[in-house]
């Protein structure tokens, strides 16, 4: 038995056109432990291949090369009772639940869906107490929204719906892309202490997709930093944030702004090099970096430890020979 619970090995991922090819994902690896849950962000600015990621360790997109394997198999090779087991165990959180929800049903539907798909009790009455406890676990009195309609709930109270539509199932990977970045600052905290405490107490570990650093920080205990489909850097959460490796890490902590009013606030300069980028192996940062050199511009570093668990994908830190 594998003593990873998920482990994605050199994923790639290209959206091919009739113009162009693009590449989503390149040569991505991750692995996250069966018996120590934790949660893992994956972080980057829009366009970086992280929901990409997400799409394709949840099943809903075939790699162009490389695995994903859960448990020690490969997902993309499951029979439906195989996949059907996958999709109960790995559940997932999406960026807005105002579009999850039909509003022409009252919020228990999306329980009573899972309890008949997966049989999760032998009907609605013996199920009720299962939903009951999944809602109190995520701070909700039942009382207070079952029998509801979606509209008639905050953002935050949707979200927290949602995440007690997972726990029903006591999956073992939780996958939560931008689970906040639609909700009101004020239950953002809410929502993202829920999720911590199912990860300590209920032994669930996540994949935190986010843009958003400082909830990162919050929440994770590792993050990957992606960009243009490649993980420039990787590590413990805090050594990571405190001392970004990356020229591209450290222009995302810049960007963060300061919360103190006493302080300005001024956006990093975005660098664009005007040098010709020679081979499609090139650092995929080099056109942006303020640190680049000549061989930046023909070849995709490797990973550097900068210390025991942190890494980076940078000449700064690696061989510039050839």
């Amino acid at each position: 038995m594998s003593e990873y619970l998920l482990e994605v090995k050199n994923l790639t991922r290209i959206f091919t056109s009739k113009r162009k090819k693009t590449v989503a994902l390149k040569d991505v690896s991750l692995a996250m432990e069966r018996d120590n849950p934790k949660t893992l962000a994956v972080v980057g600015e829009s366009g970086s291949g992280k929901s990409t990621l997400a799409n394709h360790i949840l099943g809903f997109l075939k790699p162009t090369s490389g695995q994903v394997l859960f448990e020690g198999k490969d997902i993309n090779r499951q029979n439906r009772q195989q996949h059907k087991q996958y999709r109960q165990k790995v559940q997932a959180i999406f960026q807005n639940p105002f579009d999850t929800f039909n509003p022409f049903y009252k919020v228990d539907h999306v329980f009573h869906m899972l309890v008949s798909h997966f049989h999760v009790a032998p009907s609605r009455k013996k199920a009720l107490p299962l939903i009951e406890q999944a809602l109190e676990m995520v701070r909700l009195n039942p009382g207070d929204v079952l029998g509801k309609y979606s509209h008639q709930l905050s953002g935050g109270q949707q979200q927290r719906i949602m995440i007690a539509r997972c726990l029903l199932l006591k999956p073992k990977l939780l996958i939560a892309d931008e689970p906040v970045s639609m909700i009101d600052a004020s239950l953002r905290v809410t929502v993202l202490d829920v999720m911590e405490k199912i990860k300590t107490q209920n032994r669930i570990s996540q994949l935190y997709i986010t843009h958003d650093l400082s909830t990162a920080l919050q929440i994770s205990d590792d993050i990957i930093v992606m960009y243009k489909g490649h993980i420039v850097e990787k590590g413990p959460a805090i050594e990571v944030i405190q001392s970004p490796a990356h020229p591209y890490t450290q222009l995302l902590i810049q960007c963060i702004p300061l919360p103190s009013p006493e302080e300005r606030w001024e956006s990093p300069i975005d660098i664009q090099d005007t040098r010709r980028i020679e081979s499609e192996e090139a650092c995929c940062f080099c056109d942006r970096c303020p640190k680049a050199a000549d061989i930046c511009f023909r070849r995709q570093p490797g990973y550097t430890q900068v210390s025991d668990e942190h890494s980076v994908a940078c000449y700064l830190y690696g061989d510039k020979t050839e």
